[in-house]
């Protein structure tokens, strides 16, 4: 099996044609070895890849409570035998699918600031939020899931984002920390501040999903640039 250009993947299954992103972050974080060979292993990842990626679509048309085990099959073209080899069900594949998400697009903006050559906190900064914006712009599905939909998707869906969220907080205090090295009139921000900014960065592009699409999300970059910015820069006075 090949990879093929374009991002929408075709393909026919008992007289259904199902269809699913193959440039998604799930097919992205994919290991090479796991791509589109023929090995029993990438047979696995790719399935397992298509799930994801179908679970993330049929929450966003439909919302979490709607979508059925049937929804995710026909949509990634598997069967419900593949599916309950690998999720117990549809609450398993959904919190997956959420996490999975997560980690590929922090992951995505790691890479971004290691292709940087000697960079300072601002420039780290700049390409990290980029990189998140331009994200969720390009895959508005998976935007609703990580801002919206998890939110409805039950306790376990709730506390697995309050866990993503963390991962954030943990990113933004590395930075804060270069921040506060590189410069003597910064100091490292309290974690409260840390959350409070993160789940504020959450909000902000929440609402912009809701009320403009996520397509338009990389609207917000300036702006979350210079939220961040100014809490980075502004903590010192208050101490």
């Amino acid at each position: 099996m090949t990879t093929e250009g374009n991002a929408s993947r075709r393909r026919r299954r008992g007289g259904r044609v199902t269809r699913w992103s193959g440039d998604s972050l799930f097919f992205r974080a994919l290991e090479p070895e796991e791509g589109w060979d023929e090995s029993r292993t990438a047979v696995w990842a790719n399935q397992r890849a298509r799930m994801l990626d179908a679970m993330a679509r049929a929450v966003a048309a439909k919302g979490y409570a709607r979508v059925s085990v049937a929804d995710v099959v026909q949509l990634a073209g598997v069967s419900r035998r593949t599916f309950y080899e690998q999720f117990r069900d549809k609450e398993d594949c959904f919190l997956v699918a959420y996490e999975t998400g997560s980690e590929a697009l922090i992951g995505e903006m790691l890479a971004a600031v290691a292709r940087l050559e000697k960079p300072d906190w601002r420039t780290r900064l700049r390409a990290s939020v980029e990189v998140y914006t331009a994200t969720l712009a390009a895959e508005p599905d998976l935007a609703r899931v990580f801002l919206i939909d998890v939110l409805g998707a039950g306790p376990k869906a709730v506390e697995l984002r309050r866990r993503v969220y963390e991962r954030y907080v943990e990113q933004y205090r590395v930075l804060s920390a270069l921040a506060a090295e590189e410069d003597p009139g910064i100091a490292p921000v309290p974690d409260l501040f840390l959350r409070a900014l993160v789940g504020g960065i959450g909000e902000l592009v929440q609402a912009q999903v809701l009320d403009h699409g996520a397509e338009k999300v990389t609207d917000l970059t300036a702006d979350l640039l210079a939220l961040v910015t100014a809490i980075f820069e502004g903590t010192a006075r208050l101490r």
